[in-house]
């Protein structure tokens, strides 16, 4: 196994490492912070950060993975001022960008509240405004260290970032909500205080790259040579939109998703009869206790593909098209391996789970136990989606991941508005629109990979192996915690009886029906240690 490719796996498995942390702070700090907020002030919460998503995304979300691109291929080429240039220009495009769309955010949120029809909508919305331009900042920082292949700095500032957002947005909500209790708008001042941390999580993260960068500048300086061709300013701005604008319109296209869900909900759902307070409450659920659990192990899919990206564009400028497809093959088994168990795990312990986390939650209880239940396997689909749209970027391939979701999203929203004006479904429309979204992302990008980069998909110990290993421990668990809890009344011993033996039986089982190869787990880090228990 090469160096190159255990490096790639180690700063892989360091960003999702942080990946994880992050999410494991957010979700961690998202219970009380729901509890506190009630359903109300979470379904405002959840329509603003969705409407805050939209904006980030056009603004500065896909900067990090199109510098990081640039610099990478810039890096490989050894045109080390044209680097230079591409980081430059990425600034001034972070700062046109994040300066209109904060104002544009700020002016526009009184109007956009009167669209979706939610009072109090403006004011979370109006303290999201400036962290766009916060982002946008912060993300040419993290690809031109991503670019380099080093994902320390981006998962320490990661990191960073979600625990300022933490304490900032329990300690506001806390205090809105006691200062404005005897308010009709209490649940949008707690929203608001629950978006003040985000802000607060943004500007601390920048702070920390600034000071990174200017400690630590001199490693990643490289020497310039004489006879380097030097590319325009015009030409290198012109190689970034177009770089840009395909990755801004498939993340677009991805998070504009959700807030379609929240406008179409808000606006057909009244004509089945319910009140703006059920709506509002319905979307707090499935945005909160329902996405907030799946996307948890989805970041070890998005953290994976964003280190995963500038390896492979430096073995496409290399037309190394084996090494390529070895990374390939790499990072999808990987993110299998935890997909599969973590898609069955939330659905066979879907009802401990939403009463551990979420005891507040009793109007609507039994509604978010059957959307965990029935759409965990979103996070198996948005991992591969995930992955997938990021191996067709890195090879040069930018806009089919776009057409692809495109298409995706046109079923989704015309699905979603049949079952809305015709059936009672209410909310659980939402969560099958969530899964066919990414179900079919996931099979047009599977096909082009095929297509166009050549790789023939190894689908037995890819998919069928983790699946049979996860099934597996499905069952353990979910016998385990029925027999324990019959004798324990307390839902948290239950459920650590029923984790411990299923996570050992999967670790088993992946390891006993060879999932992975003895090559790929010595390429993984730690990996020596389970390759002894390979049974050939």
């Amino acid at each position: 196994m090469s160096e190159k490719k255990k490096n790639m796996l180690l700063q892989g498995g360091i960003l999702a490492g942080a990946g994880l942390i992050t999410k494991i702070i957010g979700f961690a700090y998202r219970i009380p912070m729901s509890n506190m907020m009630g359903e109300e002030g979470n379904g405002l919460y959840s329509i603003a950060f969705g409407i805050y998503n939209v904006a980030l995304t056009i603004s500065s979300y896909s900067l990090p993975l199109a510098v990081s691109k640039m610099v990478s291929a810039k890096i490989a080429k050894e045109e080390y001022r044209n680097m230079h240039r591409v980081v430059v220009n990425a600034f001034l495009y972070a700062l046109v960008a994040g300066l209109v769309i904060m104002i544009g955010l700020y002016l526009g949120a009184g109007a956009i509240e009167g669209v979706y029809n939610k009072q109090g909508l403006a004011r979370p919305l109006r303290i999201l405004a400036p962290t766009t331009f916060v982002v946008a900042i912060l993300g040419v920082f993290r690809g031109y260290f991503q670019g380099h292949g080093d994902m320390v700095p981006t998962s320490i500032s990661q990191i960073l970032e979600q625990v300022a957002n933490a304490i900032v947005s329990v300690l506001a909500t806390w205090q809105f909500m006691k200062i404005y209790q005897e308010s009709k708008e209490s649940a949008s001042y707690g929203a608001a205080g629950g978006t003040l941390g985000t802000l607060a999580g943004a500007a601390s993260a920048l702070f920390f790259m600034i000071a990174f960068y200017l400690l630590t500048k001199r490693r990643y300086h490289k020497r310039r040579r004489r006879n380097e061709r030097v590319e325009s300013n015009s030409h290198i701005m012109k190689v970034l939109f177009i770089t840009l604008i395909p990755v801004v319109l498939s993340q677009t296209i991805y998070q504009i998703g959700y807030t379609i869900d929240d406008f179409m909900f808000s606006n057909l759902m009244p004509r089945r009869g319910y009140t703006d307070l059920e709506i509002t409450s319905l979307q707090g659920v499935f945005n909160t206790q329902y996405n907030q659990l799946i996307n948890l192990p989805v970041a070890i899919a998005t953290a994976m593909a964003a280190s995963t990206l500038p390896s492979i564009v430096i073995s496409r400028m290399q037309n190394d098209l084996w090494g390529m497809h070895q990374k390939i093959t790499q990072v999808i088994k990987v993110n299998m391996i935890i997909a599969f168990p973590s898609a069955i795990g939330l659905a066979v312990l879907a009802k401990p789970i939403m009463l551990m986390l979420f005891p507040s939650l009793t109007t609507h209880h039994e509604q978010a136990v059957i959307l965990l239940a029935s759409g965990s396997s979103a996070v198996i689909f948005y991992a591969i989606s995930s992955l997938t749209t990021s191996i067709l970027q890195g090879a040069n391939f930018m806009r089919i991941p776009v057409i692809h979701s495109a298409v995706s999203l046109a079923i989704h929203i015309a699905l979603l508005g049949i079952l809305l004006m015709f059936t009672d479904l209410n909310v659980y429309a939402l969560v099958i629109c969530n899964v066919l979204f990414p179900v079919i992302v996931s099979v047009l990008n599977c096909r082009s990979i095929t297509t166009e980069v050549g790789y023939e998909w190894e689908y037995k110990e890819t998919f069928l192996k983790p699946l049979y290993a996860s099934v597996a421990m499905g069952f353990v668990a979910f016998a385990v915690y029925q027999a324990v809890s019959q004798r324990i009344s307390n839902i948290y011993v239950s459920c650590i009886a029923a984790i411990v033996p299923a996570v050992l039986v999967y670790g088993v089982t992946v390891i006993q029906i060879g999932c992975f190869s003895e090559e790929e787990l010595l390429a993984i880090p730690g990996g020596a240690k389970l390759a002894r228990f390979l049974p050939y």
